[in-house]
C-alpha cells in the first residue's frame, strides 16, 4: 500500500523570494525554512550587528570631523611630503561599507519579522569580514595618528544629542514589532521573558537618556551672549590661496574682526607668511628653484621669495573643493599671488582696525636669524606703523623682553593655564584648539577677564555650540560660512526640552504597548495555520488562478506492488484533477 501526503499548492511570493535570495541565495521555496536559526548563523548575526554598530560610529566620526579635514590632510602631508585630499577615499569606502552593512542588517531584521531562518551567504560573510577588518584598521590608525580628533564625538553630541535621542527612540520603538512577534511565536517561557527584559531594559535606558544629555544650547534664550567674533585663520583660505594678500582681503570682506597668520623669517631678516617648513606645497619652487625645493623656507632671501608664484597651487590642488565657485576674475587674481610679507599684512589690517594674530616659527639652527628672529619681527611691526594694541603676540620665547620693548602688544598664550597664572605673566588672551576648552572652562576664563579664542571653527554647528557656551571669539578658515550664521542653529529652554522629552517617551510607550497587544492578537489566530499545507482540493476549486503545483514527499512503503503514480491518484479520488488539468492517464 502506498502512503502519501496530499499535493501542495503554492502561490508566488516574490518579496519573500527576493528577501531570502539576496541575503542567503535561497531563491527556491524548498530552500527556505521556518526552523530556528543555527548557533553558527546566530554568531554571524551578532558579528553583523557589531560591524553595523562600529561602522555607524565610524561614519558619524568622519561626518562630524568635516570641520578638520584640512588639518588631517596637512598632517599627512607633513608625514609623506605629498599633498592630496586623503579624506576622499576614506569617505568613499566608509559610505560604501556602511551602506552595504546597513542593507544586510535590514535584510536580517526582515527575516526575523517574517519568521524565516537566518542563513547569511558565504559571499556576504566575506563582505562583512572585510568591512569589519577595514574599519578596525581605520580606527587603530586614527587613534595612533590623530587621536585628539576623537573628542569631536562628545563635542558634536552637544549639538546633535537631543535629535539623535529622538531618532534612536523611533528606531527602538519600531523594533517592538519584531520583538513582539518573536515573543508571540515562541513557546518557550524563558526565551519570552529574556527577550522582553532585554528589550525593555534598552527602551528604559533610552527613556532616561536625556538625563545625561548636556548641551549649552539648552538654555534660557534671554541669557544668550553676543555673537562671537570671527578671526580669519590664514585669511579666507577656502576662497583664495592661504597667507596671501588676496586671502586676507577676502576675509576682510566677510567682516572678520581679526586676521591670523603664520610667520617665519627669511635669510635676510624679512618676516614673511608661510605655514609649511618648505615651499613645495604652496609655491612653484620646483619650477623656479628645482635644486632647492626641499630646503627650509627660511633659507630663501626675500628677493627669491618674491619671484615665486603662491597662487597657482590653489587652483591646481583645490584643497577645499571651492575653486569652481570662483569667478573668472577671482581665478586670475588667485593665479597671480606672491608670497606675502608680515609688513604687507599689517599695513592691510591697520586701516580697517583689525587685530592680527601672529604665529611665529623660529628659523632652524645654523640660520643667520636663528637668534634675532624676535627682534626682526618686532622691527617689522614698528616699520608697518600699526598700533601695537592690534597685534596679538603668541611666542613664549623672551616674552618678558618683548613686553619691555613693545608693551602695547596683546600678550597671548597658546597653552592652557589657570587664570591666576596667566594674570601673573601679564597674559590677557588665550588661543586654544576648540577641544581644549569646554563650556565650564569658557565661563571660568570669562569670569577671570581672560579673552578666549578657539580654533579652528569652520562648521555652523560647532560655532553655534561655542556661541551658546559664551565664547567671545573663534578663529576660522571659513569666515564666509560663519557669516551666514546670525543665530545659533537651535536653541531651546530647559522647559521646552523637558516637554519634548516627556512627550516622546509617552508616545513611544503607548506605541510599544499597542504593538505588543496587536502582535499577541495577530499571532493567536495564526498558531493553528500552516501556510505550507494547502490542500489540493482548494486548488481545484480555484482553477482560474495562476498557481504552481508541486508534488512533494511521496513516501512509498511498498514499491513492489507496481502501482504507478497516475493509478495512485485515480485510486485516491484525484481523477477529476487530471481531467481538469488536461492530463490523460
Amino acid at each position: 500500500m502506498v502512503k502519501h501526503q496530499p499535493l501542495q499548492v503554492y502561490e508566488r511570493q516574490l518579496c519573500l523570494s527576493c528577501l531570502t535570495g539576496i541575503y542567503g541565495c535561497r531563491w527556491k521555496r524548498y530552500q527556505r525554512s521556518h526552523d530556528n536559526t543555527t548557533k553558527w548563523e546566530l554568531l554571524w548575526s551578532l558579528i553583523l550587528l557589531f560591524t553595523f554598530s562600529l561602522l555607524l560610529v565610524w561614519f558619524y566620526f568622519w561626518w562630524e570631523a568635516h570641520n578638520d579635514y584640512n588639518e588631517f590632510n596637512w598632517f599627512l602631508y607633513n608625514r609623506s611630503g605629498e599633498w592630496s585630499d586623503r579624506t576622499v577615499p576614506i569617505l568613499a569606502t566608509t559610505a560604501a561599507g556602511f551602506t552595504y552593512i546597513t542593507f544586510l542588517t535590514i535584510l536580517a531584521l526582515c527575516h526575523i519579522a517574517v519568521g524565516q531562518q537566518l542563513n547569511l551567504h558565504w559571499l556576504h560573510k566575506l563582505g562583512v569580514t572585510a568591512a569589519l577588518l577595514t574599519t578596525v584598521i581605520g580606527v587603530i590608525s586614527v587613534n595612533q595618528m590623530w587621536g585628539d580628533e576623537w573628542t569631536v564625538i562628545p563635542i558634536s553630541l552637544q549639538a546633535t544629542g537631543p535629535f539623535l535621542h529622538i531618532g534612536a527612540l523611533v528606531a527602538v520603538t519600531g523594533l517592538a514589532w519584531l520583538v513582539a512577534g518573536q515573543v508571540a511565536r515562541s513557546e518557550r517561557t524563558r526565551f519570552q521573558v529574556l527577550v522582553v527584559l532585554i528589550y525593555l531594559s534598552g527602551l528604559l535606558g533610552l527613556y532616561v537618556a536625556p538625563l545625561s544629555v548636556t548641551s549649552p544650547c539648552i538654555m534660557d534664550p534671554t541669557h544668550l551672549k553676543p555673537r562671537p567674533d570671527v578671526i580669519g585663520h590664514q585669511g579666507a583660505p577656502m576662497l583664495a590661496p592661504e597667507n596671501t594678500l588676496l586671502s586676507f582681503k577676502r576675509a576682510l570682506l566677510m567682516n572678520v574682526t581679526g586676521l591670523e597668520a603664520d610667520v617665519t623669517v627669511s635669510l635676510d631678516g624679512v618676516p614673511f607668511l608661510m605655514k609649511d617648513h618648505s615651499l613645495r606645497r604652496t609655491t612653484d619652487v620646483q619650477k623656479v628653484f628645482p635644486d632647492r625645493q626641499m630646503d627650509d623656507a627660511s633659507f630663501f632671501n626675500w628677493t627669491d621669495l618674491q619671484s615665486l608664484n603662491a597662487g597657482q597651487w590653489f587652483l591646481r590642488d583645490d584643497p577645499y573643493w571651492m575653486v569652481h565657485t570662483l569667478s573668472q576674475r577671482d581665478v586670475r587674481l588667485a593665479a597671480n599671488q606672491s608670497v606675502c610679507s608680515l609688513e604687507q599684512l599689517l599695513r592691510l589690517a591697520a586701516p580697517h582696525n583689525r587685530t592680527v594674530v601672529l604665529h611665529l616659527r623660529r628659523p632652524p639652527p645654523g640660520h643667520p636669524r636663528h637668534d634675532s628672529w624676535i627682534n626682526d619681527t618686532l622691527e617689522a611691526v614698528r616699520l608697518a606703523g600699526v598700533p601695537q594694541s592690534l597685534v596679538m603676540w603668541t611666542p613664549e620665547t623672551r616674552r618678558s623682553q618683548v613686553r619691555q620693548e613693545a608693551p602695547g602688544l596683546i600678550q597671548t598664550s597658546l597653552e592652557k593655564q589657570p587664570p591666576q597664572t596667566l594674570h601673573q605673566k601679564g597674559i590677557s588672551r588665550l588661543l586654544l584648539r576648540y577641544n581644549q576648552a569646554g563650556p565650564q572652562d569658557i565661563r571660568e576664563f570669562s569670569r577671570s577677564n581672560i579673552s578666549l579664542t578657539l580654533y579652528t571653527v569652520n562648521e555652523p554647528w560647532l560655532y553655534s555650540v561655542l556661541w551658546c557656551s559664551g565664547l567671545s571669539s573663534v578663529s576660522s578658515e571659513a569666515p564666509h560660512v560663519l557669516k551666514k550664521v546670525p543665530y545659533p542653529i537651535w536653541l531651546m529652554s530647559p522647559d521646552e526640552y523637558c516637554l519634548i522629552w516627556v512627550a516622546a517617551d509617552l508616545v513611544s510607550f503607548a506605541m510599544v504597548l499597542g504593538i505588543f497587544v496587536l502582535q499577541k492578537w495577530r499571532m493567536s489566530g495564526m498558531r493553528s495555520y500552516n501556510p505550507e499545507q494547502i490542500m489540493l482540493s482548494a486548488a481545484v476549486r480555484r482553477s482560474s488562478r495562476d498557481v504552481n503545483i508541486m508534488k512533494e514527499k511521496l513516501i512509498f512503503s511498498e514499491v513492489s506492488n507496481g502501482v504507478s503514480g497516475e493509478e495512485l491518484y485515480v485510486e485516491n479520488g484525484y481523477d477529476d484533477f487530471y481531467s481538469n488539468r488536461g492530463v490523460s492517464h
